[in-house]
């Protein structure tokens, strides 16, 4: 094991071999920081293409801190032509973000020939991850809504929404909050918009079709939204 790492130290010449252990440490390394993020995040909230990244990433960073090593200039010319990349897939949470710089970090050390530094830092962030786990996600208050759906539904103007969607609602919803009413269609129908919290992902089909069989029900409509709404 001492002589790997020795291998790796940033004072032996990158030979052949030296670069592939870097980088098969990378994805090891990467690996354990999937490891951790799986770990300290509620499995609704994981993504397997989101895990596949952070590896990905990890090895990509080594490459390119031992492709610039210490040249200045090719590190500038990296920065241009990375910079026509753009990274579009959303991160939804922001703790997902940290996970990402992570990963680079990790890659970076690596890259750079310094692996006790980069297992340090799996050890130190993965142990105040694992500690505050539940910070982020654990606990709401009491009235609020976490993961639920935006519904939308218009009735006819001759009825009470709120009367007519009350049995159906009281059925298929865990928890509503009325979040606005008003007319629509040139004052033709009323607009009834809910914060909602459905008992699992199935409900959500079944209430739509609950709410769209009742008399004086115009449409429906019914959107994800994964933030928690105080």
């Amino acid at each position: 094991m001492s002589d790997f790492l020795l291998s790796l130290d940033p004072g032996v010449s990158p030979a052949p071999l030296v670069i592939f252990l870097r980088l098969v440490s990378a994805m090891v390394l990467g690996g354990v920081v999937v490891f951790v993020y799986r770990r300290t995040r509620a499995a609704n909230d994981t993504t397997p293409s989101f895990a596949v990244t952070l590896v990905l990433l990890t090895i990509l960073i080594a490459v390119v801190t031992q492709v610039i090593g210490d040249n200045v200039a090719r590190a500038f010319s990296l920065v241009g032509a990375l910079s026509i990349v753009r990274f579009r897939t959303v991160v939804r949470d922001t703790q997902d973000t940290a996970y990402v710089i992570f990963a680079v970090a990790v890659g970076m050390a690596v890259g750079a020939g310094h692996p006790w530094l980069a297992i340090g830092a799996i050890l130190v962030v993965g142990f105040a991850a694992y500690v505050m786990r539940d910070a982020g996600s654990g606990s709401t208050a009491p009235g609020a809504v976490t993961d639920g759906y935006v519904l939308q539904v218009r009735v006819g103007i001759g009825g009470d929404p709120q009367t007519l969607l009350a049995p159906t609602l009281d059925t298929l919803v865990r928890r509503r909050r009325l979040q606005s009413i008003g007319t629509a269609g040139k004052g033709l129908s009323i607009e009834v918009v809910y914060q909602a919290e459905l008992p699992s992902e199935a409900a959500a089909g079944e209430l739509v079709k609950a709410l769209n069989r009742l008399d004086g029900v115009q449409s429906v409509s019914l959107q994800r939204q994964d933030a928690v709404l105080e």
